[in-house]
């Protein structure tokens, strides 16, 4: 009997070498991302959140919005003519959790910063069908009136800049009086607005 013929008459051994050779080229694909600039180094003039821009990132998670937008645009010809230009590592090294995703019930925001003005996400998200009548994204009415305290914004900040954003001591110390007495709508109209500007602003 010939050694190919034992594993692949042993199920159990067949899935131990399947599982050592995913692993090996696992590896192979994924440890050198770790030490190339281009994966871990940000793009020239990428700039932290401001304290505003974070609490909107926030609730962007909170109300579920990653959920049905992605915010990877992939090299491909109809995704950059749609979208801008595609998505690379190095715009999300600050990005605690990255929101790239591979959802698309709505279209991706990446580059959504500065397509529209403040007021159009503003209607836009107080009730969609307002600028986008076929939309089925939900409405979000409260962000108007629910207000930022700021009591949690110095921790948030002081947690990302543990994890490596480059937040100084001072802007920390300035987050809470920045966000103090905004709205929500406020703080994730900002967010949006900043997504992707970096890489558009370089093309």
């Amino acid at each position: 009997m010939k050694k190919h013929d034992i594993v692949e008459k042993n199920a159990g051994l067949l899935m131990v070498f399947i599982v050592i050779a995913i692993s090996f080229g696992g590896l192979v694909e994924l440890v050198p991302l770790f030490f190339q600039d281009e994966t871990t180094k940000p793009v020239d003039g990428l700039k932290p959140y401001t304290a505003l821009q974070l609490e909107g990132r926030d609730i962007y998670i909170r109300e579920g919005c990653v959920g049905c937008h992605s915010q990877m645009i992939r090299p491909l010809r109809a995704e950059v003519e749609r979208y801008g230009h595609y998505s690379v590592a190095g715009e999300s090294v600050w990005e605690f959790p990255f929101l790239w995703g591979s959802k698309r019930t709505g279209p991706d925001l990446a580059r959504v910063g500065q397509r529209y003005s403040d007021d159009w996400h503003r209607a836009h998200l107080y009730n969609p069908r307002d600028v986008v009548p076929e939309s089925v994204m939900p409405s979000y009415p409260w962000l108007n009136t629910a207000k930022l305290d700021g009591k949690d914004t110095a921790a948030k900040m002081t947690a990302m800049q543990t994890l490596g954003v480059p937040y100084t001591d001072e802007q920390i110390a300035a987050g809470p009086d920045e966000v103090r007495g905004k709205t929500e709508m406020d703080a994730i109209v900002a967010y949006l607005q900043s997504l992707g500007t970096v890489i558009d602003k370089r093309r």
